[in-house]
């Protein structure tokens, strides 16, 4: 227990029902608390009980899919009816079009599905617990928010995910536990402690209770920078290792999604686990399924740590050779479920979450847990 502190458990909006499903792990109901947007979308935050020299975790999960587009919370014209009409702008050869009309676009609900609102939601509920005398206050990230733009890979690119580090740390961070990070170097950025939890517990767990011949399987990388994460998962089943290398062609425009390769190992007739830590748009898994099907694999499925899963990537995976897609739910994939046919299965890990949070709050070893 920290200094006779007890656990004070808070979230956003980004996964209500992981942080729900932390709380009754832990025994522990939720603690009250309103995150909010005023008329201006401007967030605002209430604490609704004392944390006062309590030992405070901030669950928020840095995406939240949603039904509705990225832009579908934008106000539109009719909230503002006093407002002039401005005159387009006339250029020969160039057509511009007016947003919606109120009468041809109907009011949406507005969806906390901004990644930056998200990361601004975290900031400001640390900050509240900071000015309200939390003895120490602990970040769980379970999605980090811009971990892959972790390197300046050309010339004047930014390196997100260190300000978004600095960001909590000047917010009044003292500890982060995060999940799967993109790049473990991301760990160096903070000042403060860092627990990175791993899906790969979870990931040997489903493989073993759900594909009866796992013995006979391939574990596959889709990329080389993924070969550690999948070689260590073979080594621990005890199976083969197979890597693909994706071939872009010379001069071909940036649209072009060039195809794979297996360069390492033999899937001819074999069951093959896709091992991935994220799954944006699913360009990368649909052209390793297809390479994979065409290199002779039996079955394919893919598990994968983050389902970020935007746009209309359910859409295309659900049309693919793919058995099935396995994702944790450090994101919530209530609306993939209901796009995915059949094919989306979600690990549970609340378990590893809470127990993490337990450990730290007593001044135990969370590496033990691995």
């Amino acid at each position: 227990m920290h200094n006779g502190s007890s656990i004070k458990l808070l979230t956003g909006n980004s996964h209500p029902e992981l942080a729900q499903a932390v709380a009754e792990r832990l025994g522990i109901p939720l603690t009250r608390c309103t995150v909010k947007k005023f008329s201006d979308n401007e967030t605002s935050v209430s604490i609704g009980e004392s944390v006062r020299e309590e030992d405070v975790f901030i669950l928020q999960t840095g995406f939240n899919p949603s039904p509705y587009a990225f832009g579908s919370k934008t106000r539109t014209l009719a909230e503002h009816p006093s407002r002039p009409m401005t005159p387009m702008p006339q250029t020969p050869g160039v057509e511009y079009s007016r947003p919606p009309s109120p009468v041809q676009q109907a009011r949406q609900p507005e969806p906390f599905n901004d990644p930056n609102d998200l990361l601004m939601e975290l900031l400001i509920l640390i900050s509240a617990c900071k000015t309200a005398s939390a003895k120490r206050i602990t970040a769980v990230i379970p999605c980090f928010p811009y971990s892959r733009m972790d390197r300046k890979d050309k010339s004047r690119s930014p390196i997100t995910a260190k300000l978004v580090a600095n960001m909590l740390q000047i917010a009044g961070c003292n500890h982060v536990i995060t999940m799967d990070l993109h790049a473990s170097q991301i760990q160096g950025f903070f000042e403060v402690p860092v627990d990175n939890l791993w899906t790969e517990p979870s990931m040997i767990r489903w493989i073993k209770e759900e594909l009866p011949e796992w013995k006979e399987a391939v574990i596959v990388s889709p990329d080389a920078g993924g070969a550690k994460r999948a070689t260590a998962l073979a080594d621990r089943l005890d199976v083969d290792f197979a890597l693909i290398n994706r071939n872009r062609t010379k001069g071909a425009a940036p649209g072009v999604e060039g195809r794979m390769e297996i360069l390492v190992g033999d899937v001819k007739g074999k069951t093959v686990i896709l091992i991935d830590d994220m799954c944006d748009t699913g360009r990368t898994i649909k052209l390793a399924t297809n390479a994979l099907i065409e290199g002779g694999a039996k079955t394919v499925y893919a598990v994968v740590s983050h389902g970020l899963l935007s746009g209309e990537s359910m859409a295309e995976l659900s049309k693919l050779p793919l058995e099935k897609l396995v994702v944790s739910n450090t994101i919530c994939q209530t609306e993939h479920l209901r796009q995915a046919g059949g094919k989306l299965e979600v690990m549970d890990i609340s378990p590893v979450i809470a127990e993490s949070i337990r450990r730290i709050h007593n001044g135990e070893s969370v590496s033990m847990m691995f």
